[in-house]
């Protein structure tokens, strides 16, 4: 059920999204839907947490894994930017940050989700850092302020603006992080 709302939401967004469309492309009825989420906003949620949930686990194996700091970061940049223009697990964020500035549930729901990503990469660095290979890191400020021009890089890449594709995104954020490893 999560995995066709959150397809639905990617195609026309959630404002075009109605429980009865949703429970006609599942072959339920909406109030099937509404029973278990109670509104869009609760779908949305929902969702994205899905969604989120598959990536905790990769970021846990990539956190595991046995490579360079340097390395590690970069898989990292990968898996947080989108696929290209209306990623859907993208499209699902940009209709919850349109949602939280109203919606305290929305807004710390949002920031949970994003304090388990500034965790890791907070992780990443400090052990890049205590490796010597990112010297001058402050951990903590470094990974927000790189989080925050992926979500903008993300941002440009899902809504196709300005030329901005993964590849492009990519080879920003790359750059961005390699200013990490000079004093």
């Amino acid at each position: 059920m999560l995995e066709e709302a959150v397809a639905a939401i990617a195609e026309d967004g959630l404002a075009a999204l109605t429980m009865s469309g949703l429970a006609e492309r599942l072959g339920t009825s909406g109030g099937h839907i509404l029973y278990y989420f109670g509104s869009k906003d609760q779908l949305l949620l929902a969702a994205l947490r899905w969604s989120e949930d598959r990536l905790v686990r990769e970021r846990a194996e990539l956190l595991a894994r046995r490579v360079r700091p340097e390395r590690k970061l970069d898989l990292f940049l990968g898996l947080y930017l989108p696929v290209g223009p209306r990623d859907p697990r993208w499209m699902l964020w940009l209709e919850l940050w349109a949602r939280t500035a109203g919606n305290a549930e929305l807004r710390i729901a949002q920031d949970d989700i994003d304090r388990g990503w500034c965790e890791d990469l907070t992780t990443i660095l400090a052990k890049g850092a205590a490796k010597g290979v990112f010297p001058g890191v402050d951990p903590a400020a470094d990974a927000s302020e790189l989080l925050a021009l992926l979500e903008g890089l993300s941002t440009r890449t899902v809504l196709g603006l300005g030329a901005t594709t993964r590849e492009v995104a990519l080879a920003m954020a790359r750059r961005a992080a390699g200013r990490l490893t000079t004093p």
